[in-house]
């Protein structure tokens, strides 16, 4: 492995329970890249899930998809695409339409986001799954934990891994592989509330 000093990030990991393969749900290219990257750096195996039913327009999702998809590849790693269903997330969302960014609405939405990945967690056998949402500045770490913490518990035999992927030098990362792999960066979290 590389020493600190080759290293592109700086940031030592230790994942739960010392596991070396873990469940990366994956919101995007431009915030997931550099995650990864410190994922293999430090001798974990992500496993990419792509669930994000809140992505609106269909045409949004997709192309985040793709960029994703093209990353993962690349690295000659898996990624999994999570059922789109826009009209369910929705649904889970009714009534809180005019909430602030940060508000009870983005909690809810990561809680069904992180329900499903750990439910895949579980069904696969990966004890560990953690998630790109938390190296957002625009997002609240503490309702991303209480969200992963929500999962968990309702997916015995999965442990939800509460990592800040904002520090380490993974910011400045970011920007390189977003230049590098001239990723599409989006303006926007994903809903149509947080376009507004």
């Amino acid at each position: 492995m590389t020493t600190n000093e080759q290293r592109h990030t700086n940031l030592t990991l230790e994942v739960p329970g010392g596991e070396r393969e873990v469940l990366l749900h994956t919101c995007c290219a431009p915030c997931s890249s550099a995650i990864i990257e410190c994922l293999l750096e430090n001798g974990i195996r992500p496993v990419i899930f792509y669930y994000n039913p809140n992505i609106y327009p269909l045409e949004e999702y997709e192309i985040r998809k793709a960029e994703c998809t093209r990353y993962a590849k690349a690295l000659g790693l898996e990624i999994v695409d999570g059922d789109y269903d826009h009209a369910a997330w929705r649904s889970d969302m009714e009534g809180m339409e005019h909430e602030p960014e940060r508000g009870s609405r983005c909690l809810s939405c990561f809680q069904m986001r992180l329900f499903e990945t750990a439910r895949y967690a579980a069904e696969r056998g990966l004890k560990v799954f953690t998630t790109t949402l938390a190296s957002s500045r625009w997002k609240s770490l503490e309702q991303i934990h209480a969200a992963g913490r929500y999962a968990m518990e309702r997916h015995p035999g999965t442990l939800f891994w509460e990592q800040n992927w904002r520090k380490g030098g993974l910011s400045e990362r970011r920007k390189a592989i977003i230049a590098e792999h001239n990723f599409y960066n989006q303006t926007y979290c994903g809903c149509e509330f947080s376009q507004k």
